[in-house]
């Protein structure tokens, strides 16, 4: 069936550029995709790996009160991947 995934917040053309967006509805939309398409287990460690970086609560961008970078939450995640 046709499917389509997107995280649905606008273009955000205020802070385009600045690397202050927060990655992890994208991520979690691409974990949503591999879902859909039968990679559950991958689609688990996805959210699994969101999950720990919010709950340590060190890297986290501005609109979750944190500091960080766009880039450096997307690598922490993916850090967070191979744990």
């Amino acid at each position: 069936y046709p499917s389509m995934f997107e995280p649905v917040h606008g273009s955000a053309p205020d802070i385009m550029g600045k690397g202050i967006a927060n990655p992890m509805a994208q991520i979690l939309t691409g974990a949503m995709l591999l879902r859909h398409l039968g990679h559950a287990d991958a689609a688990t460690d996805v959210e699994k790996a969101v999950l720990s970086v919010l709950s340590e609560g060190e890297i986290l961008t501005p609109d979750l009160y944190g500091s960080s970078t766009t880039s450096s939450v997307g690598d922490s995640i993916v850090s967070a991947l191979g744990k």
